[in-house]
C-alpha cells in the first residue's frame, strides 16, 4: 500500500504462495504465482472520509475518474474483483458517523446511507412500517450479507431484483442525494429509471432513504418468488391497504423484478379500491397486473413465465395482507 496523490493506492503483492507444499515454486523462487500476485481487483486509490462534507468533497474530486462509493461493498467489491468494474477511486463512508443515524423525523423513518440490512432483523418503528421491513429483510441474500451490505446501497444500486427498492417504490420514499451544489430530494418515480440506472448525478452522494410511517390500521403483504432461499428473486410483489367499513381504502401495490425497475400498478390499485378484502378483489387485481407489466425476458426466465408469476405474486401478497 502507497501513499500516492490524493488517496492510498492500493495493491497487493504476497511473498510466498498461500499453499507452498503444492506449489510449483520453491520458497526461494519470487516468480509471480497466481496467489501471490496483486488482488483480484485492478488498482484503485482508497480514500476514507469522517464527514458527510469531507465525502462529498471528495466524491466531487473524483468522479470524473469512475469514483464510487463504499458502504457496505455486497455489489461493488464482487464485481471489482472480476474487473468488471475498474473504479479509480473508492470513497469509503463507512468512517462517517452521521450517515449510520436511524430516526424517525417528521412523520417519516429516515434511513442513513450506512445502516446495514440486519438492522432490520427486529422492527425498528412501530407498527406496520416496522413489520413490513422486518418481513421483506429476511427475502435478502443470506445472514452474513445482510450484516455488511447497506439499505441505502441496494436502493443506489437499483438491482431489479432489490427488495428494498420494491418497498421504497410501493410507499413512495424519497432519496437524499448530496453534493457540493447542495441536497435535493428524489421521489420514487423519478429515482428509478431502468436496470441499475438511476437519478443520482456522478458526484451525488445518497445520504438517506426516506420512508412515510404508515396508519396504525394499514395492512400490509410481501410475497417473493425466487428459485432457492437467498437467490436473486424471479418476481416480488408489495401491497397495503386500509379497510373503511369493509371496503379497501388507499390501495398500493408495486411489483419488482419483473420489469426493469419496480413501480406500482395504478390498474391494480384501481381494482382494489372500494371493494372488499377477498379472492374475487384480489383476483381481479392480479389479473390486472399481469396485463400492466412489460416483463423481462431473458434465456432463463422468459417474459410470459415472469408475467404469469406477476399474477401469483399480486394475489398471495394481498392475501397475506388480509386480516
Amino acid at each position: 500500500m502507497s501513499n500516492v496523490g490524493g488517496g492510498l493506492l492500493l495493491y497487493i503483492h504476497q511473498s510466498v504462495c498461500i499453499n507452498q507444499k503444492n506449489s510449483a515454486h520453491s520458497p526461494d523462487d519470487d516468480r509471480p504465482c497466481t496467489a501471490r500476485g496483486r488482488m483480484k481487483p485492478a488498482p484503485f486509490r482508497y480514500h476514507a472520509p469522517k464527514t458527510i462534507d469531507e465525502a462529498v468533497e471528495t466524491l466531487a474530486e473524483v468522479a470524473v475518474e469512475d469514483g464510487r462509493v463504499l458502504a457496505g461493498g455486497q455489489s461493488l467489491v464482487p464485481i471489482m474483483a472480476f474487473r468488471l468494474a475498474r473504479p479509480a477511486h473508492l470513497v469509503d463512508i463507512n468512517g462517517v458517523e452521521a450517515l449510520k443515524r436511524l430516526a424517525v423525523e417528521g412523520g417519516k423513518l429516515c434511513i442513513g446511507a450506512c445502516v446495514r440490512h440486519a438492522a432490520f432483523h427486529k422492527p425498528v418503528v412501530e407498527g406496520p412500517l416496522g413489520r413490513l421491513l422486518a418481513t421483506v429483510v429476511r427475502h435478502i441474500a443470506h445472514y452474513p450479507i445482510r450484516t455488511r451490505g447497506t439499505f441505502c446501497g441496494s436502493v443506489a444500486h437499483a438491482d431489479p431484483a432489490s427488495e428494498w427498492c420494491l418497498v421504497v417504490a410501493a410507499l413512495d420514499g424519497e432519496m437524499v442525494a448530496r453534493s457540493t451544489a447542495g441536497t435535493r430530494v428524489i421521489p420514487a418515480q423519478e429515482f428509478f429509471q431502468g436496470i441499475m440506472s438511476t437519478a443520482l448525478k456522478e458526484d451525488e452522494l445518497l445520504t438517506e432513504v426516506r420512508l412515510p410511517l404508515l396508519p396504525a390500521d394499514t395492512h400490509c403483504g410481501f410475497y417473493e418468488f425466487s428459485r432457492r432461499a437467498g437467490d436473486f428473486a424471479l418476481a416480488m410483489a408489495v401491497a397495503t391497504y386500509r379497510i373503511r367499513d369493509g371496503l379497501m381504502t388507499e390501495p398500493r401495490v408495486a411489483i419488482g423484478s419483473v420489469e426493469p425497475q419496480p413501480r406500482r400498478i395504478a390498474q391494480a390499485e384501481n381494482a382494489l379500491a372500494g371493494q372488499m378484502p377477498g379472492p374475487a378483489a384480489f383476483e381481479a387485481a392480479a389479473d390486472a397486473v399481469a396485463r400492466a407489466v412489460d416483463p423481462l425476458d431473458d434465456i432463463i426466465t422468459g417474459a410470459e413465465y415472469r408475467r404469469d408469476l406477476s399474477r401469483t405474486i399480486t394475489r398471495r401478497a394481498l392475501e397475506r395482507a388480509a386480516p
